[in-house]
Formats: C-alpha cells, sequence, structure tokens
C-alpha cells in the first residue's frame, strides 16, 4: 500500500449523466443522482468520465456537472473530473477551467484514436499535469485507447509531483504489483469484476459502474479491506458479483447502468446519446435474467424492478453536439 496520503477518497462512483428523454441533461436528476450515491456510501465521485458519456458531453455541460457535483457533495464526497482530449492543448484547456470550477481532482484518460508513442503519452500527461496544481489520476484502459501504459512509462509519469494514482482496466495483476513495489502511486480498480482482487494486492480503492446502483457493498467491502476483514470483503464480492455481470457484460456499461437504474425508478429516462443506444431486446432480456439472480444487495429492491425497453431503445441526437474530439 503506498505511503502519500489518498485525496480522492475510497468508493469512487463513475456516474452516469442521467438525460432527459430528448437526451438533454437532466440537471434535477444528476443533482439526485450524486446524492443517492454519497448516501448509499461513496466517498468520490467522477464525473464526465466514460460512464458519464463524455464523448458526447459539451465542455459546458463538463463544467457544470463539476459545479453541480461540488454543490450537491457540499464536502462529503471528493469531485474528481475525467475524460480529458485525445488534443492535449484542448484537455489542458478543460481541466484548467475544471478546476476553477471546484474540481478536487482530475482523471487523465490516454490520448485515444491517435495512437501516440509511449513519449507521446508521457508528454500528454505530463503537460496536463503541469497546467493544474490538483492531483491527478492516470487512466490506463487500452480496450478503449487502443494503447496501454507501459510500466516504464507509468515508473517516469510517477516521478512528476501532481501524478498520483492510476486507475486500472488493464488487468495485469503482478504490473499492479511491480508500480506498487516501485513508487507511491495509489491505484484504484477500473473493473468492477476485479475490484476485491485489486484491493487485496494494495490497491487504495476502486472507481466502479455498479456503484452507480449499489455504492453501498462497494463501501462495505472497503471497509472491511481497511478492517483486515476478507470474509466480510468477499462476502460483500460474491453479493455483486451478478449485478456486476448484468452491468457490464452484454452492453457499454454506461447503458445497462441506465437501464437498470430507470428500472429501479432512480432516473427519469434511460436514454443515452448516439452512437450509443439502448439495449435490443435479446439484450435487454440477458441483463434482466441476471438481474434475476441478485439477491440481498443492501440498499437496493429489486423486487420493484420494472425496466422498460421501449424507454431505452435508440439513442438521442442533443441540441448542441459535444466537442470532445
Amino acid at each position: 500500500m503506498s505511503n502519500v496520503v489518498n485525496p480522492f477518497g475510497q468508493v469512487l462512483v463513475a456516474l452516469i449523466t442521467p438525460f432527459t428523454a430528448d437526451g438533454e441533461v437532466d440537471w434535477p436528476g444528476v443533482e439526485k443522482h450524486i446524492d443517492d450515491v454519497i448516501t448509499a456510501g461513496a466517498d468520490g465521485v467522477v464525473v464526465t468520465g466514460t460512464t458519464g458519456e463524455t464523448s458526447t458531453l459539451t465542455d459546458p455541460e463538463k463544467l457544470r456537472l463539476v459545479e453541480v457535483g461540488k454543490n450537491v457533495s457540499a464536502g462529503r464526497a471528493k469531485i474528481i473530473t475525467g475524460g480529458g482530449s485525445n488534443e492535449t492543448a484542448h484537455a489542458i484547456d478543460l481541466y484548467r477551467k475544471s478546476e476553477k470550477a471546484g474540481a478536487d481532482g482530475v482523471m487523465i484518460v490516454t490520448p485515444y484514436y491517435n495512437k501516440p508513442t509511449q513519449a507521446g503519452i508521457l508528454t500528454h500527461f505530463r503537460m496536463i499535469a503541469d497546467a493544474t496544481d490538483l492531483p491527478v489520476i492516470l487512466y490506463d484502459i487500452p480496450g478503449r485507447t487502443g494503447v496501454p501504459i507501459k510500466y516504464e512509462t507509468i515508473l517516469r509519469a510517477a516521478k512528476h509531483p501532481n501524478i498520483l494514482a492510476v486507475k486500472d482496466a488493464k488487468g495485469d495483476f503482478s504490473e499492479v504489483s511491480r508500480v506498487l513495489n516501485q513508487t507511491d502511486l495509489l491505484y484504484f480498480s477500473g473493473d468492477d469484476a476485479n475490484a476485491l482482487p485489486h484491493l487485496s494486492i494494495g490497491a487504495a480503492g476502486l472507481i466502479g459502474v455498479t456503484a452507480n446502483i449499489a455504492a453501498t457493498p462497494y463501501r462495505q467491502m472497503i471497509d472491511a479491506v481497511n478492517a483486515g476483514d476478507l470474509a466480510t470483503a468477499t462476502a460483500a464480492h460474491m453479493q455483486l458479483e451478478p449485478l456486476v455481470r448484468a452491468v457490464m457484460t452484454h452492453v457499454p456499461g454506461t447503458v445497462a447502468a441506465k437501464y437498470i437504474l430507470h428500472g429501479l425508478g432512480r432516473i427519469g429516462s434511460p436514454r443515452v446519446r448516439l452512437p450509443l443506444v439502448g439495449p435490443e431486446e435479446w439484450e435487454a432480456a440477458q441483463i434482466e435474467d441476471e438481474i434475476d439472480l441478485v439477491t440481498n444487495i443492501p440498499g437496493v429492491d429489486f423486487s420493484n424492478f420494472r425496466p422498460d425497453r421501449n424507454a431505452a431503445a435508440g439513442g438521442a441526437l442533443p441540441q448542441v453536439h459535444g466537442t470532445t474530439r
């Protein structure tokens, strides 16, 4: 475990962005959902990340999400701004404005689509970290970006005073252990199914999609790990397993999380923005079959689950398009 003080929290929710049926941000819904996840045990909220549909949010929407999150949290949880850009200058501008808007930290995703070299990735991270006084989490998710942050690059990035953490969605546990041995970086699990395995080898916390629906068992898992209580942590992991499968297996996590949250009556619409679309009939059926296996999740009553496949169908074209390249 790193000796660095953790400025981010341990149970971080990769927040969905609630939309209205026509694809505009549902601001009252955003406020309610942020309050819900904090009340359920989250001590950190990542807005405008992958799960928040950062690719189709406008920059003004992203900055307002930081402001709203900061206002709703009222000091109860840290507000981290995710996403970024594959254009370094745009990312720098966005993170500077996010800092002014009140963000407590930034999460920088590896530049996507460009497929830069490791030198380019490192330069991107360093220039953004130079541009803000906020603590930085690097987001390593090669399945989406096309390029990993290699071990040697992580070691070099760790020397920057503002780069304090990595969100790992690469799943290379031996590399995580090597980095934890060689640096003071904090690690956050970026794969819901592997949250407990990550914690077991020294991760500081998790940044989860399923936590939008059920933050309480993740809180219990973290608290149990902190107390050295493996049995309780494992019980939480097992409780979550079918729900994690429902959220993360059949469609993008954002789509499934919104479908389930709407079915629980916790958001007003399951709408996502194109090119994301709601689950097709067979995908919805798979999600619902997994939900049937969920039992005794603290804070979630699936006896009231009423999914609406028609409401979730298709995707929305907002009136003002996003500016993320």
